[in-house]
């Protein structure tokens, strides 16, 4: 019989931790939703939802643009 060792006994779990990111996309994920379930009937009179959208799309963008100049090449 093979001799056992401590990691086959006592696996180390990996911590668990909390994805802001993710969190923040499925709360977005959620507004976007509601407003097209309610055909856009936002109780916000002076807000127009799609300058929401297109903010989004430019800081996407601009943290693509800065991740593709980071230095890490060995990922």
């Amino acid at each position: 019989m093979a001799e056992e060792t401590d990691y086959e006994t006592n696996p180390v779990k990996p911590a668990r931790r909390l994805d802001v990111f993710t969190l923040l996309l499925g709360i977005a994920t959620l507004g976007a939703s509601a407003y097209v379930l309610t055909d856009g009937a936002l109780p916000l009179p002076g807000f127009d939802p799609r300058w929401l959208v297109a903010g989004a799309a430019v800081l996407i963008g601009l943290l693509l643009l800065g991740a593709s100049f980071s230095g890490k090449k060995n990922r």
